[in-house]
């Protein structure tokens, strides 16, 4: 069995009566990249600061790089690098004395700091802004700087904090490439997001919503496990008409927007194009198309978010 690099149980953090995080438990072998997927108040930035010992659990227990987050935070702070959502770099510092201040924060000095600041620089392709003010790059250059001055001290484990939030798709795709990178090279990887397309390119994800796991395997486990009958497009009009007359059915298990079109949850049966057709036109409304397609992290994300709420309002 490979050895844990993040291990949680029954991890809860309350805010007076508020249950941010509740009662979650999972593990991250070590080189994995781990995707934590959710929408805005999930639990995401809270779970991650437990983990990076700045905030101490209100019940459960948890382990980073083998120590304990609740004894232990001072000794886990310098094993892990932290990228917050918000980049907590100085703009009127250049690029090279951004890495420095960090450098000097973790320790850092020496020839070991010169080699730390020149792969830093290499890898983030930022030698020729190194004495460029940071206040004056694009918000992609700020990200990559941001990444660096996490990695500075070489750290075993990475938690990044929603890192692409705000920024441009070709941005995101070279963050990614770093991401990879420090990966390869043993690094492991623990990313929060809400980005279904970053979701892909992590090895295993954990699902969250309200606080708990809904969720947890890879991508594929996760399309294969949960889609449970077949996922229809439609293409209808008026859309919102062809949703009530959709939901309204009881053959249909779930219905969702996504775009111009729907998503349509049915029974995995040869004549659920047909049924689904014939719903709408008995409604009186116009069907371009009627098509199954492969179901995406999204619609399983989607589904599962539903199902959780159902069984919330049951109980």
């Amino acid at each position: 069995m490979r050895e844990l690099a993040v291990a949680v149980d029954s991890l809860t953090r309350k805010f007076g009566d508020f249950v941010a995080v509740d009662n979650i438990s999972f593990s991250v072998p070590k080189g994995e990249i781990f995707g934590f997927l959710g929408p805005n108040g999930a639990g995401k930035s809270t779970t991650i600061r437990m983990l990076c010992g700045i905030i101490e659990p209100s019940g459960g227990t948890g382990t980073v790089a083998g120590l304990d987050i609740r004894t232990q935070s001072e000794e886990i702070k310098e094993r892990i690098g932290y990228m917050s959502q918000r980049f907590s770099l100085y703009e009127d510092l250049t690029v090279s004395e951004n890495i420095q201040f960090y450098g000097g924060i973790y320790g850092v000095a020496g020839d070991r700091f010169s080699e730390r600041q020149e792969w830093i620089l290499r890898m983030a392709n930022l030698r020729e802004r190194r004495h460029s003010l940071t206040g004056e790059l694009a918000m992609g250059w700020k990200q990559r700087l941001a990444l660096g001055c996490a990695v500075v001290h070489g750290p075993e484990i990475l938690f990044l904090d929603e890192p692409t939030a705000g920024v441009d798709p070709i941005s995101r795709r070279n963050f990614w490439d770093l991401i990879y990178d420090l990966a390869g090279r043993g690094v492991t990887v623990f990313v929060t997001t809400h980005y279904m397309d970053e979701a892909e390119h992590c090895d295993r994800l954990a699902l969250i919503y309200s606080g708990r796991l809904i969720a947890v395997g890879s991508p594929a486990q996760l399309k294969s496990e949960y889609a449970t009958g077949a996922i229809l497009e439609v293409l209808a009009e008026p859309l919102m008409e062809a949703m009530n007359a959709l939901q309204a059915d009881p053959a249909v298990r779930d219905v969702a927007v996504f775009g111009k079109n729907l998503h349509v949850l049915m029974p995995d049966q040869p004549d659920s194009v047909s049924h689904v057709r014939r719903v709408l036109s008995d409604a009186g409304l116009s069907v371009s198309h009627v098509e199954p397609i492969v179901p995406s992290l999204e619609d399983i994300f989607v589904a599962l978010v539903e199902e959780a709420d159902r069984n919330a309002g049951e109980a």
